[in-house]
């Protein structure tokens, strides 16, 4: 199952709000299972991404989360499936 990590960089003070907006955007969708955390360090919110379809979670990175107001950056990395499985 492809599985992403997106490390989120927003303005400050605006985490919170970025969290729901991401949580309301993705409930809908059944087939995609999000985890999402506020944390601290040099990223401000870490969310994991899973489903069946790679090209979804994708998408859903490029034309969803980065578009979010109050992002300024993020990083996104996806999981290695066949390392995952060995």
């Amino acid at each position: 199952m492809p599985i992403s990590y997106v490390l989120i960089n927003s303005n400050l003070g605006t985490d919170v709000q970025i969290i729901k907006e991401i949580k309301e955007m993705l409930a809908d969708q059944n087939d995609v299972k999000l985890e999402i955390q506020g944390v601290y360090g040099v990223y401000d919110i870490i969310v994991k991404l899973s489903s069946d379809n790679g090209e979804k979670l994708k998408s859903i990175v490029t034309n969803d989360i980065r578009k979010i107001e109050n992002v300024q950056s993020t990083l996104t990395m996806l999981v290695i499936e066949q390392q995952e499985k060995s």
